[in-house]
């Protein structure tokens, strides 16, 4: 259960207006509007469907799902390990800096924020992925891990959202209708999530993989990644 402090806690982590430069980075979504493979909202919908079901942010949640528990356990070594095996994750140089980035961004709001925190972050090391960085403040703020999972897939389906209205062009309704058709997969997705053991990690996202390692190569660019 959440307490409404817990709840708090979760609605300024998984918060578009988080100072981590999550608005920046389109995980690819911008050379696939380019190049017309996504053009409508429907097509929207189906990649991040796609995404949910068989793509890296499932990966992403569950190691955020082990810095959690890491933390919790004042495990800092495998914190570390885990830091390491997802940057190794990351198929191309985009996606590593995209995580990275916010992930130092986030760190670093959480050491200002919780001078305690410090201790970990010093242990996790620089590159800090934004999935550990999110896993060690659910830990810390003491949210439910659950709700944890389903605030961190809601806001990559957010900022996903928010930059498809923008390149497709899409008009902000049909974006908060998607979001909401969106609704059951992510609860589907978070439970999955939580199951995985660690020798089931895997995804299948060359899509999302090829889209990023073009998008470098775009004659013009609104987004980072």
């Amino acid at each position: 259960m959440l307490t409404d402090s817990n709840l708090l806690f979760l609605l300024q982590l998984s918060s578009p207006a988080l100072p981590v430069g999550a608005y920046s980075y389109s995980e690819g979504l911008e050379t696939l509007v380019e190049n017309g493979t996504i053009a409508t909202q429907d097509h929207l919908k189906h990649w991040l469907e796609m995404e949910l079901r068989y793509g890296a942010i499932r990966l992403e949640a569950a190691v955020m799902v082990r810095a959690y528990q890491s933390t919790k356990k004042n495990d800092l070594k495998t914190l570390s390990d885990w830091n390491f095996w997802l940057s190794a994750a990351r198929e191309t140089e985009e996606l590593r800096a995209s995580s990275s980035g916010m992930g130092r961004s986030l760190m670093r709001l959480l050491i200002e924020l919780q001078p305690q925190i410090a201790p970990i972050a010093n242990a996790v090391g620089n590159p800090c992925n934004y999935a550990i960085a999110f896993g060690v403040a659910a830990a810390h703020w003491q949210i439910n891990m659950q709700a944890a999972v389903l605030g961190y897939l809601h806001s990559w389906a957010i900022n996903l959202i928010t930059s498809g209205v923008k390149l497709i062009p899409l008009g902000h309704t049909a974006g908060q209708q998607l979001l909401l058709e969106l609704h059951s997969l992510l609860s589907t997705t978070t439970v999955e999530v939580l199951s995985l053991e660690d020798d089931e990690l895997s995804c299948c996202s060359w899509g999302l993989s090829l889209a990023s390692m073009k998008h470098e190569t775009l004659y013009t660019r609104l987004f980072r990644s």
